[in-house]
């Protein structure tokens, strides 16, 4: 992640589409999504769990999909 981003803009330009402009940049960057990632400690086997769970729903949802488009 980059430690500092800048949105150029010229003269007389709107600040309702700079401020838009930087938040698609910052959701980019995924400065939110580092800032609540970093909110409060996880204990790292709180996050090998998530991580345990996030990827056996992955599959799950990838098994129910491939059964549903199967035509067997």
């Amino acid at each position: 992640m980059s430690d500092l981003f800048t949105v150029k803009i010229g003269e007389g330009f709107p600040a309702e589409k700079a401020i838009r402009k930087f938040k698609r940049l910052s959701d980019s960057y995924g400065v939110v999504r580092e800032y609540r990632n970093r909110e409060a400690y996880k204990k790292p086997s709180v996050i090998a769990k998530e991580k345990q769970e996030a990827n056996i729903k992955r599959v799950r949802k990838a098994s129910f999909r491939s059964k549903r488009t199967s035509k067997i």
